[in-house]
């Protein structure tokens, strides 16, 4: 990483867990970058961001995902979070990076999202632009595996960027 990247923390999970939280996350940073590896997750997941245990209806997003045979889009609005992406694999592994932009600041927080997987040859690629809109500093973040657990070894690293 560009000495521009701080690692603030880093989690592994020793056994399989439904939720990954980053919290007391300080201001210090311009922006933040999430880069999430999966040992694989419950198949009928998805995998799930939200911001500040904020739960209600101001999230929204737009995705574009390829498989090498075809291509898909979609949106939605009035979100409980940024649901990032739909069983990602509950054997091979996956990787994710989101970077949070003006974290800290007083405007709605932007969220760029990037998912590979493998899935033995037969895998897709996925990137989403995100919205929490919220004017509040981002504190913490939650991934969330909704409707299931991510498996044993899935790490999960946060980031500060400064001066982006």
């Amino acid at each position: 990483m560009p000495a521009t990247y701080e690692p603030i923390a880093t989690t592994t999970l020793g056994s399989a867990a439904g939720t990954i939280t980053f919290s007391s996350i300080a201001s210090s940073w311009t922006d933040l970058r999430i880069v999430f590896a999966t040992a694989g997750q419950s198949a009928s997941s998805t995998t799930q961001l939200r911001f500040n245990n904020n739960s209600t209806t101001i999230y929204s997003r737009t995705t574009l995902i390829g498989d090498g045979a075809s291509a898909t889009s979609g949106r939605t609005t009035s979100g409980t979070n940024i649901t990032l992406g739909n069983a990602l694999d509950s054997t091979n592994p996956s990787l994710l990076t989101a970077d949070v932009f003006s974290y800290a600041g007083s405007t709605n927080k932007t969220v760029l999202a990037n998912i590979n997987n493998d899935r033995n040859g037969t895998g897709f690629v996925s990137n989403l632009v995100g919205l929490y809109a919220s004017t509040t500093a981002i504190s913490r973040v939650d991934l969330i595996c909704n409707g299931g657990t991510y498996n044993t070894g899935t790490t999960a690293t946060l980031y500060g960027i400064k001066n982006a």
